[in-house]
């Protein structure tokens, strides 16, 4: 994994726990997996069956025990992203995971970007065949307290037929759903972005909710995500007036060779209890 900014890191070590946590786990005909624990926490898998396109909508559940964090999907100086690993042999594909809104975490010099509480990523499936389906997932995330230590599980989901009824799953995805941070929208958005010629610098200017009133006062939470293993979270001479506010983030070493050109990197924003969520296109 690439580390996005030099800084103090975590000693990372593997325990005795990750061993068991490597053994499959089944549930025939069921929507969640059984749970997978080490000392940090546990995690379990949960899904319905494929609607008529194949679709599969799933999540993976991570509940750190108290005092512990797992990582956002970056995960700041030090840290394990989450990854997914679906079986080919299962003919599932994994299309696409999200991720809830993060809180941002420092210890002198180490900022983490991460969960401190259970926390569910949404995660789009695609069955390749018709018949039944059985889920084969690799999960592996980092979870921390005083150390992080690698957490891997093999969770194996067999999917029920889709004419049942769900209550309880269905609850789960739309509890995620409504952690995840929305697109954008006229009172939340980025109205213009730009890159300093050394490329020391991105140049924001937003506009966020409730003109300075109703949601956060002072300047929100802005992480700019570039290159894969990068994020950017310095701010620099951030100005709010009113609903507009104007900020310089400061970019970290870039991979060597790195052309911004042509590329899309993606900037969350959190401003009090909203979080917008868009794309940068460089030209």
């Amino acid at each position: 994994m690439m580390i996005i900014s030099s800084g103090p890191r975590r000693l990372l070590i593997a325990v005795v726990s990750l061993v068991t946590a490597l053994v499959p786990f089944y549930s025939a005909q069921a929507e969640m997996s059984a749970w997978a624990e080490n000392e940090g926490g546990r995690m379990r898998l949960v899904a319905l069956a494929p609607d008529a396109a194949g679709k599969i909508r799933a999540a993976l559940q991570i509940e750190p025990k108290p005092g512990w964090i797992t990582y956002w999907k970056e995960p700041g100086n030090s840290g394990i992203p989450p990854q997914i690993t679906i079986a080919p042999e299962s003919g599932v594909s994994l299309d696409a995971i999200a991720y809830p809104v993060p809180k941002h975490f420092f210890k002198g010099a180490i900022e983490d970007i991460a969960y401190d509480a259970p926390v569910t990523l949404p995660l789009s499936l695609t069955a390749a065949g018709k018949g039944p389906v059985t889920i084969d997932a690799a999960a592996f995330i980092g979870i921390c307290k005083d150390i992080c230590i690698p957490f891997q599980a093999n969770l194996q989901l067999k999917l029920g037929p889709a004419i049942q009824s769900h209550p309880q799953e269905e609850a789960i995805f739309q509890a995620a759903d409504a952690r995840l941070p929305k697109p954008p929208s006229p009172d939340f958005d980025v109205t213009a972005h730009a890159m300093s010629p050394d490329r020391k610098t991105l140049s924001l200017d937003l506009v966020l909710p409730g003109g300075g009133q109703g949601e956060g006062k002072g300047a929100p939470d802005i992480i700019v995500t570039g290159p894969s293993g990068y994020a950017f979270t310095k701010q620099i001479g951030g100005k709010r007036d009113g609903a507009t506010f104007k900020v310089d983030v400061a970019i970290g070493k870039l991979p060597k060779d790195y052309d911004v050109a042509g590329k899309r990197w993606s900037v969350l924003v959190i401003d009090g209890e909203r979080a917008m969520e868009t794309t940068l296109a460089f030209q």
